[in-house]
């Protein structure tokens, strides 16, 4: 496993860890259903953060006898289970703010002031891990990385916006807008739980690559052509970090065997200089020789 991925993970644990403890002493202290509700969301993703750690170990195993392929894949099941995880937490955080919303519960000053300082300091940690994840993902090309720095870019705004409303219910004594906040605490971590489960989902169905990923392979492989060299029957899908890629190569039937595998190297050689984590399958044939 990638030295750099499982700090980042181990990070996203700790940090997650920390802050379930703090955020949910203070909301139970205070009473805040707000706060509550961002201690249960960081709890949600503590798990979440787990199940990355473990399934980028996972997914960076080499193949085996049962996983030829690999076991990228990993990655979008953590993805997809972190997801359905987020929906479940959103909606015990609506229905206890809509039950909070019909009773007459006031927060004291103190508590008030000890959440908003709270929802600050959580406010700080998540930007400055999520950060750190979403650089690494993007080194790494990691789906549960990523997955897990947009549960804590989220929070971000999530701690923020709860932070305000104390601030402001401190001032104004309108109560009623510790339950709204949880409430939007909810709406935004619904809106995650879909973009993270659209993306996670796509590879296990195996969806290709992206457009522009594609576009990328094509024109790359079009510089190789000639009138005695073409290609067809591109594919291409996505595991995890890992690209995979296969086409029929077309060349003259007088080619010899050591000149198509050296011409097939050159071209994997471009492909993978251009897109990391790229495993490519070229199966050649005689240009005079259709396939229908």
């Amino acid at each position: 496993m990638s030295n750099k991925k499982a700090k980042a993970a181990r990070l996203s644990v700790f940090s997650n860890a920390f802050l379930i403890v703090m955020n949910l002493a203070v909301g139970l202290i205070s009473g805040s259903v707000s706060i509550i509700s961002e201690a249960i969301h960081t709890f949600i993703d503590f798990l979440a953060a787990i199940m990355a750690y473990f399934s980028v170990r996972i997914a960076d195993s080499p193949p085996d006898e049962r996983h030829p392929y690999g076991h990228g894949k990993y990655e979008n099941i953590s993805g997809v289970v972190e997801a359905l995880l987020i929906f479940v937490a959103s909606g015990w955080i609506i229905y206890h703010a809509i039950q909070r919303l019909t009773s007459e519960h006031i927060i004291d000053h103190d508590g008030l002031a000890l959440g908003f300082i709270v929802m600050v300091i959580s406010a700080v940690i998540d930007l400055f891990v999520s950060r750190h994840l979403y650089r690494i993902a993007k080194e790494t090309d990691s789906i549960a990385l990523k997955a897990d720095a947009l549960h804590l870019s989220v929070h971000v705004y999530t701690s923020l916006g709860i932070g305000i409303s104390l601030a402001v219910i401190y001032f104004t004594g309108w109560h009623f807008l510790d339950p709204i906040a949880a409430i939007v605490v909810a709406a935004f971590i619904l809106k995650e739980a879909f973009e993270i489960l659209v993306e996670a989902f796509k590879p296990l169905i195996d969806n290709a690559l992206p457009e522009e990923e594609v576009k990328l392979i094509v024109n790359t492989i079009e510089e190789f052509k000639t009138k005695e060299m073409n290609f067809h029957m591109l594919r291409t899908r996505k595991a995890g970090s890992n690209r995979e890629l296969d086409f029929h190569l077309e060349v003259p039937g007088n080619m010899t065997v050591k000149e198509s595998h050296d011409f097939c190297d050159s071209i994997e050689e471009k492909l993978k200089k251009k897109l990391p984590n790229l495993e490519i399958t070229i199966h050649v044939e005689p240009i005079e020789y259709k396939v229908n």
